[in-house]
């Protein structure tokens, strides 16, 4: 006798997993991050050296360089920037979504180490002596043009120094004011030589100023808006405790991010929709439950991606579509265990726990040692590897609940309710296929 509660069971279910789904997939998905191969943006593997010769780089300095990076990369508005410190030496940035990557990759290497100095390049004032976000990009209240201001901690301070430099002849009563000035390469002597020289201006001092404020107008008046900008948001980023050299650099376009991603989710859907047919037209009824299962897995591990607050590249869409297939593989291992079992002339609910059961192993040894190997991806590799090895954990895992579980459990339904009973067709099995009918 038919026991209709089941199969109504599986229809309540089913319907309540496409209503789940069919209402917040689009949601799901809108707020998975993209990484820079699908949305644009830069990577650059920087190797960190320290400023002062002799001295080492430590955990302690690469942990103030990233810090330094996120305050720069603040600036730029940059959302979910990644930032990583790679080995004894290394950081690697990867910044997604960036539109001017030009004056992003220089915010990022600029030392920004302000110095104010006179003639002889000695120190008279540094970033230190700023107020907490002190620069600003203004306008000259006379001409109009573009400035930087400046607001110091100590107004006596600085009338102490435009004091002494007042005194001096013309010509030396300047305030020279330099952005990462180089010891033992640079000088004022040498660069006021140049048409274009490498500080930012040189004010002559006639009088002590007693102030907090400092007006930074370019040496040849020509400031732009955009450069006064650059130059107080960098102060206000503050300098870096290190030196960073680029020692590989990558970058993608956002217009090609988009194309890969378009590409490559059609591809996806092409790749899911082969497999789909591929159960059905081979594993008929239980190929039926393998893509109302198949289809829950992709929901659950672009949900599980979503909440770990991933951030999802080509190489972890590429890892996606692969646990579709081992998604696939375990339910195919279960699938022909039950397909032998009624070969042999089992009934189709003894086939099914028999199958069940003997299938298991199988797909926990095969799962684990793709785990294992995600594992050691993840631990070794970059930053695009470990992505991948990320989602193919997810996938994996999110099988066991699917593939596995939910499959048995749907099916376990239909089989239990004795309505498939003797109706091995639906089993991809013919009649004559089976030894003791």
């Amino acid at each position: 006798m038919v026991k209709k509660g089941r199969i109504a069971a599986f229809f309540l279910i089913v319907i309540a997993l496409g209503v789940l789904i069919s209402q917040t997939v689009m949601d799901v998905t809108r707020e998975i991050k993209l990484g820079l191969d699908l949305q644009g943006g830069f990577e650059i593997l920087y190797e960190v050296s320290p400023i002062d010769e002799g001295a080492e780089v430590t955990e302690a300095t690469l942990t103030a360089t990233v810090s330094s990076l996120n305050q720069r990369i603040n600036v730029l508005g940059v959302s979910e920037p990644n930032i990583q410190i790679e080995g004894d030496d290394r950081i690697r940035v990867q910044l997604a979504g960036v539109e001017d990557q030009e004056t992003a990759r220089e915010l990022l290497a600029t030392e920004a180490n302000l110095t104010i100095r006179d003639v002889n390049d000695e120190v008279l004032l540094d970033g230190g002596d700023l107020a907490e976000n002190g620069a600003s990009a203004s306008f000259h209240p006379d001409t109009n043009m573009p400035i930087v201001t400046l607001t110091l901690k100590d107004a006596n301070q600085f009338g102490e120094i435009t004091r002494e430099i007042s005194q001096r002849p013309m010509g030396e009563n300047l305030l020279v004011i330099w952005l990462d000035f180089e010891e033992g390469v640079d000088s004022y002597a040498e660069e006021a030589m140049k048409a274009s020289p490498k500080y930012i201006s040189a004010a002559s001092v006639n009088q002590p100023l007693f102030t907090r404020d400092v007006m930074i107008e370019n040496r040849s008046g020509d400031f732009t808006v955009e450069q006064t900008r650059f130059i107080a948001d960098i102060l206000n980023a503050g300098s870096l405790p290190a030196k960073l050299d680029v020692l590989s650099s990558n970058s993608v376009s956002a217009s090609l991010g988009e194309q890969a991603m378009e590409r490559t989710v059609y591809a996806g859907f092409i790749g899911v929709a082969l497999i789909f047919l591929y159960m059905l037209l081979y594993y008929r009824f239980m190929g039926m439950i393998a893509t109302i299962t198949l289809t829950v897995y992709i929901y659950l591990v672009l949900l599980i991606f979503n909440w770990m607050n991933a951030v999802l590249t080509l190489p972890g869409i590429a890892a996606l579509i692969l646990g579709v297939g081992m998604a696939v593989d375990a339910n195919i291992i279960t699938y022909e265990r039950i397909k032998e079992e009624i070969r042999s002339g089992k009934s189709i609910m003894s086939s099914f726990k028999a199958g069940s059961r003997r299938s298991l192993s199988t797909i926990l040894d095969a799962n684990i040692t793709t785990i294992l190997a995600a594992s050691v991806l993840y631990i070794y590799g970059t930053s695009s590897v470990q992505g991948f090895a990320v989602m193919l954990i997810v996938s994996i895992l999110m099988s066991f609940v699917t593939a596995v579980f939910g499959s048995r459990l749907l099916l376990g339904l239909w089989v239990n309710s004795r309505a498939l009973n003797k109706k091995f067709r639906l089993f991809g099995v013919k009649e004559s296929e089976i030894s003791e009918l």
